[in-house]
């Protein structure tokens, strides 16, 4: 038996653009749910080794919720490489100064960690608000 893979030229005719609205959606939920569609693992043609993935656009990103306590207790950590330059941002500032941040780095802990993953994070879209630059692609509604 053989096995037929999509080719390069043929994956890009075939993808979609998807609209996804955050508001109250638990965080880890969502970025499950995103980074299987940018995978592409929804798709009959999927493959590990190529990126079969649709585009996702997430609005109010300013608007996703944590359950239980962790809106108090979850930190995101940086270090700037020096000794004692690690920083603790809590995920109350972070949601406040950088709401697209969140959003994109719970989807990147959740794609592979290599170039095929980078290729696939930069079809995610994120954005704090109702709109986005994104209307002539028509995106379709994604209800999650």
């Amino acid at each position: 038996m053989r096995t037929d893979y999509t080719k390069a030229s043929e994956l890009e005719a075939q993808r979609k653009w998807y609209v996804v609205d955050a508001t109250d959606k638990v965080l880890g939920r969502l970025a499950s749910e995103i980074a299987m569609i940018l995978r592409g693992k929804h798709k009959p043609n999927f493959a590990p080794h190529q990126d079969v993935g649709d585009y996702v656009i997430v609005i109010n990103a300013d608007k996703i919720r944590l359950t239980g306590r962790k809106a108090d207790q979850k930190y995101y950590f940086r270090h700037s490489g020096y000794p004692g330059g690690g920083k603790y941002i809590p995920f109350r500032r972070m949601i406040a100064k950088q709401p697209r941040y969140v959003i994109e780095h719970a989807v990147r802990l959740m794609l592979p960690k290599n170039a095929l993953g980078r290729k696939m994070l930069k079809k995610l879209k994120v954005y704090a608000g109702e709109q986005h630059p994104h209307e002539a692609q028509r995106p379709e509604k994604l209800e999650l």
